[in-house]
C-alpha cells in the first residue's frame, strides 16, 4: 500500500533504556511480517551527529516510529535540526507499551499523530519540562 506510513525502528543501543525482550520481539514481528521498514542502531546517536537520514524521515511523509516517549522523539529530531510534523508522526513507546500493541499498530497501515505540541520543536514546552 503506497500511502502507508513509513515504519522506523530503532534499537535504542546507547540508552539502553528500553526492555531487551520487547526490541527484540517487536523487531521479529516488523521482520516476520514482511512490511518495508527502516531499523536504526539509535536515534539519539543519529541526531548528536546530524545524520541526513533524520532530515529524509522528517520531510517524508507519514512515519510511524517505534522508540521511546513521543516528546523525546520529537526533541531528538528537533535537536538535530528537522522537526517532524506534528500532523503526520505517530511514536510507539517500547518502553511503556506492549510487545503485541506495539507491532500492531505498526503494521495497521492507519496514522493516529501523537507528538506533544508546541512552537518550538528544538526544545521541549515549559508545560513538558520536568519538575
Amino acid at each position: 500500500m503506497s500511502d502507508s506510513p513509513r515504519i522506523l525502528y530503532c534499537h535504542c543501543n546507547y540508552a539502553q533504556v528500553v526492555p531487551e525482550e520487547t526490541k527484540h520481539s517487536v523487531l521479529k514481528k516488523l521482520s516476520d511480517s514482511g512490511a518495508a521498514f527502516d531499523a536504526v542502531a539509535d536515534l539519539c546517536e543519529m541526531a548528536a551527529r546530524k545524520d541526513p537520514m533524520l532530515r529524509q524521515i522528517a520531510e517524508g511523509g507519514n512515519v510511524k516510529i517505534a522508540a521511546c516517549y513521543p516528546r523525546a522523539v520529537k526533541w531528538i529530531f528537533g535537536g538535530a535540526g528537522c522537526a517532524l510534523k506534528q500532523s503526520s508522526t505517530q511514536v510507539l513507546n517500547m518502553r511503556t507499551e506492549e510487545t503485541e500493541e506495539i507491532a500492531a499498530t505498526l503494521l495497521d497501515g492507519e496514522l493516529v499523530p501523537n507528538l506533544p505540541a508546541d512552537k518550538d520543536g528544538s526544545k521541549p514546552a515549559p508545560h513538558e519540562l520536568p519538575n
